[in-house]
């Protein structure tokens, strides 16, 4: 299966402890969507923005991975499954359920999140973007 990470999972360490199968296979964008952080837990979202893109990394998965990251993102409580295509293949990432207000990540995450541009090779203006309030 294909996954799309956006948010500290993009950080190939994590990745790895996480989903021990998984791979990374390449950056990509999602369109018509824009990063922002929320939650008591300040963790990395999407919302539908037109005209928007969210850099994220596109990763093949196991059956036994995606059950390890429906744990992590507390799903199908904290975080939904959205889907959609790039080139034909359904592709899997993770929304929160509740939209509530921005909030700026701790640094411990946005260190993460950070390290994950850098392994992705992800262009960090992206990343100062979602840190901006709408």
């Amino acid at each position: 299966m294909l996954y799309f990470a956006y948010g500290s999972n993009l950080n190939h360490f994590q990745m790895k402890r996480r989903c021990k199968d998984s791979i990374y296979l390449k950056k990509i964008n999602l369109k018509d969507f824009r990063l922002t952080f929320r939650s008591r837990y300040r963790a990395a979202d999407i919302e539908p923005k037109k005209n928007s893109i969210v850099q994220g990394g596109l990763f093949k998965i196991s059956k036994s991975d995606e059950k390890k990251l429906d744990l992590y993102e507390d799903y199908p409580t904290l975080y939904t499954k959205h889907y959609f295509y790039y080139y034909g293949k359904k592709v899997m990432t993770y929304m929160m359920v509740d939209k509530s207000p921005f909030m700026f990540p701790t640094e411990r995450y946005l260190n993460i999140v950070k390290k994950g541009y850098k392994d992705c090779d992800i262009n960090k203006n992206y990343l100062k973007k979602g840190l901006l309030e709408f």
